[in-house]
């Protein structure tokens, strides 16, 4: 292992001294491609040796989404896992008081959401320090991440925590780069784009592919790409996951340094303790999670707004929804009837193709 950090720590060190410009870019290119993949090792053991995932951190996945609460210790992640779902996760005021990851779940309408409390990480958790791995590991799992800073403490934690899961391969509040990778037998590299570059240039590409012994390669930019959104591309391992800032502790800090706080993106001010504001996170989260809620309605009956079946904004058709309800549902689909703001009729007829809104009505007709 201290070999493997032997050689970030170089490389690190070399991308610091070298100057970033059109000369040095290739050799830039070179090492950013080196260090993922030595980064990569390390969140990949040999398979020798039978260490477990850790004790605690093997939380079934429940409910409709997964909100992690990540941050250094003794922020306040327990205080707001306790205020927010009731459940008890051990608070004190010395670092280190949470050990495992501990969930709660809320229900918010109409979807359970679980939340878990994680450990707090400390510096260097991507290169294996503390019990970082696991940590980000379970965080890699979640739908959204909450990272829980102290408005006491300086804002360069926010760029620690974000250095840590970049390491692992969480990209924060990012989408995925529009390029396209596919491998081929013959006929080289192959580079086309369809915007002005500026990062990226064929030698560059090159001297990336050959160091992941690939040579032969069609790729299309559609957007323009650094060489870090094509070494993410060919990893191909990358979580893109909503993140919110919150910071929390806003009592100890005065109305001035608020309204600066308050101008960030992503960010949501809390008192976990006085409970200040929970209602205006969980209303953040919620939109950050971007969850669809459609409602059954049984033939001859009501609409059973009570119990919503939720689905994500990426996986929201009728097919989707008969698959969440019963696996065999959609072998005896016939049509849905959908009532609500994705049809201009009320009711109308739709196949299983047909893309659901937040909050519509459907009833689903069986072959007989």
């Amino acid at each position: 292992m201290a070999t493997v950090m032997q050689k970030i720590k170089d490389i690190e060190d070399e991308m610091a001294r070298t100057q970033k410009n059109k000369a040095t870019a290739h050799h830039l290119g070179l090492l950013k491609a080196k260090l993922a993949k030595l980064r990569r090792e390390l969140l990949e053991p040999s398979s020798k040796g039978g260490g477990g995932a850790g004790e605690g951190f093997d939380v079934t996945k429940s409910g409709d989404a997964r909100v992690g609460l990540v941050g250094f210790p003794s922020v306040g992640k327990s205080t707001l896992l306790n205020k927010l779902t009731g459940t008890f996760s051990e608070v004190a005021s010395y670092e280190f008081t949470t050990l495992t990851c501990i969930p709660g779940v809320i229900m918010y309408r109409g979807a359970k959401i679980q939340l878990l409390d994680l450990p707090g990480i400390i510096e260097g958790a991507k290169d294996g320090k503390g019990r970082g791995r696991q940590v980000i590991s379970t965080a890699r799992t979640c739908n959204c991440i909450l990272i829980v800073l102290d408005a006491i403490k300086p804002i360069t934690h926010k760029r620690l925590i974000e250095k840590e899961l970049e390491g692992f391969g969480i990209r924060l509040n990012k989408e995925p780069p529009n390029l396209t990778f596919r491998k081929k037998d013959k006929g080289g590299i192959n580079l086309t784009s369809t915007v002005a570059n500026t990062h990226l240039d064929l030698e560059t590409v090159k001297a990336i592919c050959s160091e992941y012994r690939i040579h032969n390669a069609d790729i299309t930019l559609r957007c323009d790409a650094t060489a870090d959104d094509l070494i993410d591309v060919i990893e191909g391992s990358r979580k893109y996951i909503p993140c919110i800032y919150v910071i929390n502790k806003i009592d100890q800090i005065t109305l001035e340094e608020l309204e600066i706080l308050d101008k960030l993106p992503h960010y949501c001010p809390v008192s976990a303790h006085l409970e200040w504001n929970l209602d205006g996170l969980l209303e953040k989260v919620w939109e950050y999670l971007n969850l669809t809620r459609i409602y059954t309605k049984p033939k001859g009956m009501n609409p059973d707004y009570e119990d919503p079946v939720i689905l994500s904004s990426r996986k929201r058709t009728v097919e989707d929804f008969c698959s969440r309800i019963h696996k065999d549902m959609v072998k005896q689909f016939k049509y849905a009837l959908v009532w609500g703001s994705s049809v201009k009729h009320k009711p109308q007829r739709v196949g299983k193709e047909h893309e659901l809104e937040d909050e519509d009505v459907v009833q689903i007709i069986k072959k007989v």
